[in-house]
């Protein structure tokens, strides 16, 4: 198969799936063509049978914003056309459901049958979706794709009760990670030793956004930093950045709290982390979390949105209220102690290879795409 696929390039759990299931889709055999308005913040720069197709904005005196959705609906049905394109995969409905359906309409008037897959990631939904400005085009982009697949149960459902899609096929596809990437066999010693000199490593993984509560990552860390030595190592960037790292120095830990900044590659640092560390107030699913489970790496988090279907309380990490960090700390030194690491690290590891490897969940898109492009499908 030709498939096009369109994400956010810049980071965050939406583009490194759709990036990473483009390079799995490569890898099986299929041409797969990106179109963005930027390279994707995890593609290499090349492989075979994979391709980038820029979308260029013009900069008009007409237009106080340029128009991104028109000028990707046109670069869509010119990568189509000149390329042969089977069908289009789309993550996230707003804008970019809404520019396939355009492509779409564009090339069935002039006879050209194009399929559109769209995944909803969450944000889109639970968020950009739900504003009363886009809630009428976030639901018709959604209703008029040939496949919808859902990262979770949990968003999901979300999607139905928020737009009313019952009557709506909408399959539950879940993020995937690669085991022979994030796994911790692979990596010495030597990089636990230069984060932690011999302390316990726990971790975090975001874009700092508000909805990451990354100060209540430092307010946790700093109660288990009472109990025990130990160090934390925040990877990611974003508008909190400075909040969590103000927030370690009033709590006197800063000393033991590294800001990494952004890192494309971060298996090594998971196999180099003892505990991983989510304090969201919304996850649709936690592509982060799932990481740091096939590093063997235990995950504690808060009790939202979809990461009760990625992390088994009790067995892989644990799940707490929102914003309890006491809990949050409480579960992390329970976590710690050496026979409850073991036991979680390795139920960690086989369940999220047992669920979440690449394989099956990338054969699973490709069922999806064949039903799209059967006769009436």
């Amino acid at each position: 198969m030709k498939v096009g696929i369109t994400c956010y390039p810049t980071y965050g759990g939406s583009g490194a799936v759709a990036t990473e299931l483009g390079i799995a889709l490569a890898a099986r055999g299929h041409e797969v063509h990106f179109i963005s308005y930027e390279h994707p913040f995890r593609l290499p720069h090349f492989l075979p049978r994979v391709f980038f197709h820029e979308v260029s904005i013009g900069n008009y005196p007409l237009f106080e914003y340029p128009p991104y959705d028109l000028a990707l609906a046109v670069r869509m049905h010119d990568v189509v056309l000149s390329q042969g394109l089977d069908l289009l995969h789309v993550h996230y409905a707003i804008p970019h459901a809404t520019s396939a359906w355009i492509a779409k309409e564009m090339l069935r008037e002039q006879g050209r049958r194009l399929p559109v897959v769209t995944t909803l990631h969450g944000t889109d939904i639970t968020i950009v979706g739900q504003d009363h400005s886009y809630q009428a085009i976030t639901r018709f982009s959604i209703e008029r794709s040939d496949r919808i697949t859902a990262v979770s149960q949990w968003l999901k459902d979300e999607t139905i009760q928020a737009f009313g899609c019952s009557n709506h096929r909408i399959d539950v596809v879940p993020n995937f990670v690669d085991p022979t990437i994030f796994d911790r066999t692979r990596h010495g010693e030597g990089l636990h030793q230069e984060l932690g000199g011999g302390r316990p490593v726990l971790m975090h993984i975001s874009n700092f956004r508000p909805v990451k509560r990354v100060r209540d990552v430092v307010r946790a860390f700093a109660k288990v930093r009472a109990a025990r030595p130990a160090v934390l190592v925040m990877v990611g960037d974003g508008p909190d950045r400075h909040a969590a790292e103000e927030e370690a120095r009033t709590l006197g830990i800063a000393g033991d709290v590294r800001c990494l900044g952004k890192i494309d590659f971060v298996a090594p640092l998971l196999a180099a982390a003892d505990l991983y560390i989510s304090a969201s107030e919304s996850e649709s699913f936690g592509l982060s979390a799932l990481e740091a489970l096939a590093s063997g790496v235990p995950v504690v988090g808060s009790r939202v949105g979809g990461l009760p279907e990625v992390i088994r309380d009790g067995v892989t990490g644990a799940l707490v209220p929102l914003g309890d960090t006491d809990a949050m700390a409480a579960a992390a030194l329970r976590l710690l102690e050496p026979a409850p690491w073991a036991a979680a690290s390795a139920a960690a590891a086989a369940d999220a290879r047992a669920r979440f490897a690449t394989h099956d969940v990338v054969a699973r898109y490709e069922a999806l795409y064949a039903e799209a492009l059967a006769p009436g499908g």
